[in-house]
């Protein structure tokens, strides 16, 4: 089996050091278990890889605010528990059907960030969707009819895939905006 934390959208130099002690100290304990930690981009602070690398190797996207890090804008993540790749990117592409296509995702899992909603979706294509929020800055998902207005929550997500099954959630902190 293996575990995956997955997080996008920090944004962490938006907020006062005891907000971001919160925040950086909820995610230790929240990402304890896993064997790596996605990013999917606008992370905000060095200081924030620095603590995600304590916990566990951490891979990222760059998102349109992370100037000096370095990095790609898209990259895949091959595990032996899962047959397909794992693409991570910040913002969706205009044309996503294509896009998997073209990076062989159909069929696999695309993590992006940008939008602060969390979402995990399939597509008509077969592409796995997950977005795990904002753990700093969230936006609430979209309102489905019939249901009440959903709260915006601060949130990450986990993905577990076991003999290329895959589980994933998403999960809301404790951390309080």
């Amino acid at each position: 089996m293996v575990k995956f934390g997955i997080i996008s959208d920090t944004h962490i130099d938006k907020l006062r050091e005891k907000e971001i002690q919160s925040v950086l100290q909820e995610l230790e304990t929240i990402f304890i278990d896993v064997d790596r930690i996605i990013h999917a981009g606008d992370i905000g602070s060095k200081r924030v890889l620095q603590t995600l690398q304590n916990i566990a190797p951490v891979t990222y996207v760059l998102g349109e605010n992370d100037i000096g890090f370095e990095s790609e804008t898209f990259l895949t993540i091959t595990t032996q528990e899962f047959s397909k790749p794992i693409g991570v990117i910040h913002r969706l592409p205009e044309d996503l059907n294509l896009f998997c296509e073209k990076n062989k995702l159909i069929d696999g899992i695309l993590i992006f960030g940008h939008t602060h909603k969390p979402l995990i979706k399939g597509t008509e294509y077969n592409v796995l969707l997950l977005n795990p929020g904002s753990p700093t800055m969230p936006e609430a998902p979209n309102q489905i009819k019939g249901f009440e207005k959903p709260l915006a929550r601060p949130s990450v997500m986990k993905l577990s895939i076991e003999n290329g099954i895959v589980t994933t959630f998403i999960i809301n902190l404790k951390y309080e905006l």
